[in-house]
C-alpha cells in the first residue's frame, strides 16, 4: 500500500496546447492545463456541470510525448502525484500552488 499513499488519476481535456520548456542537460519538461467536469443533479433535480481544472507538469520522455502529439482539446488520462510549492511572483507576492506531476499518460483522443 506504500504505493498509494500520494497517487492521483484524471481524466479530462487540454484547455491549451502543452507549453514545453528546455531545462539544462536538455531534460524537457511540459506544463498541461487539464479540465475535468463532473456531472450531477441538485437538490431540485436541475442537471449541473462543474469544471474543475489542474496544472500538470510533465517531464522527460512524457514531455516529448506531450510536445508530439497533444494539443489543446485532446482528451487524456493523467497519472500522478499531487505536490504542494510556493514561489515568488512577479509581484513579489508569495503564492502557494498545486500540481500533478505525472508519471503516465494516456491518450484517449483518436488521432485525425
Amino acid at each position: 500500500m506504500n504505493a498509494v499513499k500520494n497517487k492521483v488519476q484524471l481524466i479530462g481535456n487540454l484547455g491549451q496546447d502543452p507549453e514545453v520548456k528546455l531545462i539544462a542537460d536538455d531534460k524537457k519538461m511540459a506544463l498541461l492545463n487539464v479540465a475535468t467536469n463532473e456531472n450531477y443533479r441538485n437538490a431540485k433535480g436541475e442537471k449541473v456541470s462543474e469544471t474543475q481544472w489542474h496544472n500538470v507538469v510533465a517531464w522527460g520522455k512524457l514531455a516529448e510525448i506531450a510536445e508530439k502529439y497533444l494539443v489543446k482539446g485532446t482528451e487524456v488520462v493523467i497519472e500522478g502525484k499531487l505536490v504542494n510549492r510556493t514561489y515568488t511572483d512577479k509581484q513579489g507576492i508569495k503564492r502557494n500552488i498545486t500540481e500533478v506531476h505525472a508519471n503516465e499518460l494516456l491518450i484517449l483522443t483518436k488521432k485525425g
